[in-house]
């Protein structure tokens, strides 16, 4: 097995058709075919259904490419690191909750490259997708939060698809609305005075579970409650409906405007506060690529850690 084969076979994979991946990776079909051949027969397995419409993956195919994509990767991030030019263009992504905090380390990162030789991308989705694209090298990076009340549910999910959570940061709740809502002026906000405003929410999908909400104390009961999935639309809510959100207080001004403010939660005996800690997501045993360690710098640098 060598890392040609194992080039060739990501490429057909994303290709799904052996014409366009030996156009794109400068071969001849033959040549593509009998090395796939040759690496089916070293593996023991079939990796592809050929068909007059393209190939697909197997079963087989579909998990091995998983180990592919990791081992390739890890060699293009050496060979980055320690290699010398270079043509091809280098790919970094990152999936994350939806943290303002997040998108201006992403900003700040890529503003110190060169963006036409790079394939940049930032995912702002559900928290299921964060771990499901960098558990499958679809991002090299992924940002979420745990707390007391996830904690179990996400590590376990974290340790089935081989990821390590590394420490950010710990914030206690707040509460986040717009400057024209009339709590506004509060020193602090509790579950009894929010009572009469909708509670909004990111959506996690159609099988949802209360251990990967976005939003902290999600397990509370909420009168009224609208789920949204985008930040944008999230603003919005705030500013037409005075609806708000439970969040870490996080807010980055410098992307967000000053229109909205994060007041602190008020806890009491039915409704205690809780701590998030915020982390970063990788695959374990990784070596990040120059730009996963210039991104993790730069969270820092937004969260101001030392």
């Amino acid at each position: 097995m060598t890392l040609t084969q194992l080039n060739y076979l990501i490429t057909i994979a994303e290709t799904k058709s052996l014409n366009k991946a030996a156009e794109q990776l400068y071969v001849s079909q033959p040549s593509l075919t009998s090395a796939m051949k040759e690496l089916e027969k070293e593996l023991g397995i079939i990796l592809f259904n050929r068909s007059g419409r393209g190939v697909t993956l197997t079963n087989d195919g579909t998990e091995f490419l998983l180990y592919a994509k990791q081992i390739y990767g890890q060699y293009e991030n050496v060979l980055e690191k320690y290699g010398k030019g270079g043509s091809l263009k280098k790919k970094f992504g990152v999936s994350t909750q939806h943290y303002s905090f997040a998108v201006k380390a992403f900003v700040d990162m890529a503003k110190e490259f060169d963006m036409s030789k790079y394939e940049f991308a930032i995912r702002e989705t559900k928290t299921m997708e964060v771990i499901s694209d960098v558990s499958t090298m679809k991002s090299e990076v992924g940002i979420l939060y745990l707390c007391d009340f996830n904690r179990k549910a996400i590590e376990k999910l974290l340790k089935s698809a081989n990821l390590e959570f590394h420490h950010l940061i710990e914030c206690q709740a707040y509460v986040y609305i717009w400057k024209g809502h009339p709590l506004a002026e509060e020193p602090s906000i509790s579950f009894k005075q929010l009572e009469g405003y909708p509670c909004l929410a990111f959506e996690q999908g159609d099988n949802s579970s209360f251990y990967f909400a976005e939003e902290i104390l999600s397990d509370n009961e909420y009168p009224q409650m609208i789920k949204a999935n985008d930040r944008a639309t999230m603003l919005n809510l705030m500013v037409g409906l005075n609806g708000y959100t439970l969040c870490s207080g996080l807010i980055c001004e410098e992307l967000n405007g000053n229109d909205f403010i994060a007041v602190p939660f008020r806890d009491d005996e039915q409704n205690p506060n809780s701590t998030m800690e915020i982390g970063y997501l990788v695959r374990k045993n990784t070596i990040l690529s120059k730009m996963g360690e210039l991104y993790v710098e730069k969270l820092k640098d937004c969260l101001h850690i030392e």
